[in-house]
């Protein structure tokens, strides 16, 4: 096992593909939606990947919107850049299932079907300000602080 990557949730056989990139000079993990996900026009849709991410403790990763998907299609995260903290990692909530909530700025319906690529991962390590936390995550989205 490497010090980082991803995996399928507990309980999931596999779907399409795990986050990749797809060529050799590639900052990006490219994430495949497991199943066709209406995004309705000036609406928003979850999109659940089924896949977690490893990383040491001083590294996360951050999520866009691929950039055909804003440019061409109008849609983009409902938070612009998701942050996945290493200690999401199997949390006992949804066992650190990323997943992805997609606003549509257009006036048209659209449709992420399974295998389509929608969003991009970077893992990026960052650094602390000196101060020591002793909580520990217990849950999935929105546990931290609680």
């Amino acid at each position: 096992m490497s010090e980082r990557g991803f995996e399928w949730v507990k309980g999931y056989n596999g779907g399409h593909a795990l986050p990749a990139r797809k060529t050799r000079k590639s900052a990006g993990y490219d994430f495949f939606s497991n199943e066709d996900v209406l995004v309705p026009a000036l609406g928003e849709a979850k999109v659940k990947t089924k896949v977690k991410a490893y990383m040491p403790e001083d590294e996360h990763l951050e999520l866009f919107i691929r950039s055909s998907y804003g440019i061409k299609y109008g849609l983009q995260l409902a938070n612009c850049v998701g942050i996945i903290d290493s200690d999401y990692y199997g949390n006992e909530d949804n066992d650190g299932e990323i997943q992805a909530l997609i606003l549509n700025r257009t006036n048209e319906d659209f449709m992420i079907k399974r295998g389509d690529s929608f969003m991009q991962g970077i893992v990026l390590k960052h650094y602390t300000a000196g101060d020591s936390p002793t909580s520990e995550r217990k849950g999935g989205v929105g546990s931290t602080g609680k």
